[in-house]
């Protein structure tokens, strides 16, 4: 859904074709999920992780560069370095809107250097999951 939602930002005559509800959901969603990055960044590593993934597919790496594939921490660095928890925030609601309505103007073009870095967080977040060691197994 953010894909689409950042299409339709910067279509200028069409509005997203989801439903108002799921939309605003997907925002909240995503406003926790960049509240839970930012803590990840702040912790220090509170799990095990393998360190060497035996799996090295540019699928499964997606947007990430090869050192953020080692180290996923980076990326959240990176991102929290650049913007604020509250950049995210006005981004992300300037995206939504523009993508639920037809206006004469498009969303601005600073809204897709902070979808980038939203993008990585999520891979980030899933080779997170993907690597962890269970320790109740």
């Amino acid at each position: 859904m953010l894909n689409n939602i950042m299409i339709y930002a910067g279509k200028r005559k069409t509005a997203i074709n989801e439903d108002s509800s799921a939309i605003f959901h997907f925002h909240q969603a995503l406003r926790s999920f960049v509240r839970a990055c930012y803590a990840i960044r702040l912790k220090e590593w509170t799990w095990e992780m393998n360190s060497n993934p035996v799996n090295n597919s540019p699928l499964i790496q997606a947007s990430l560069s090869d050192e953020e594939y080692l180290n996923p921490n980076l990326v959240f660095q990176n991102a929290f370095a650049e913007y604020s928890i509250r950049d995210f925030d006005y981004y992300i609601a300037i995206a939504v809107y523009f993508s639920m309505g037809i206006y004469a103007h498009a969303a601005e073009s600073k809204i897709f250097a902070p979808y980038i870095h939203l993008t990585k967080m999520l891979d980030a977040a899933y080779l997170i999951l993907e690597r962890r060691i269970q320790k109740n197994q």
